[in-house]
């Protein structure tokens, strides 16, 4: 199994910035399409980026232009840079990976195989 592991979450003030991390060791980006995904409490996970294996990325609207999602291949890293946070962005946020996922369900969940445990983000 591959093993997905976030990192970089916290307690940031409304209007700051985030950067999550996962790391996905003997991964191959090539072949993977990577996506981040987060769920409120109460709330269905919801796809907020992906980058697919030829490095297209897409948003959720609801983040477009504030979130960022990049990867570095030689690192085996993928990341969210996540900019002017609200109070909407309370979630806990998962990297995920997915094999042959089709460009037009990259932000749907039932599309990756593979998970990390999470990181918590608080913006208040």
């Amino acid at each position: 199994h591959v093993q997905l592991v976030e990192s970089g979450g916290g307690s940031v003030q409304e209007g700051g910035s985030l950067r999550l991390s996962c790391a996905a060791p003997g991964y191959s980006f090539t072949t993977h399409c990577m996506a981040w995904f987060r769920q409120a409490p109460g709330k269905e996970r919801e796809g907020v980026a992906a980058i697919d294996a030829e490095g297209t990325a897409t948003y959720a609207d609801s983040v477009k232009g504030r979130y960022t999602v990049s990867l570095d291949s030689a690192k085996k890293t993928l990341y969210l840079q996540m900019n002017n946070l609200t109070a909407d962005d309370t979630a806990m946020y998962y990297c995920a990976a997915g094999w042959t996922v089709p460009n037009s369900r990259m932000l749907v969940p039932a599309a990756f195989d593979h998970w990390g445990q999470g990181t918590q983000v608080t913006v208040s």
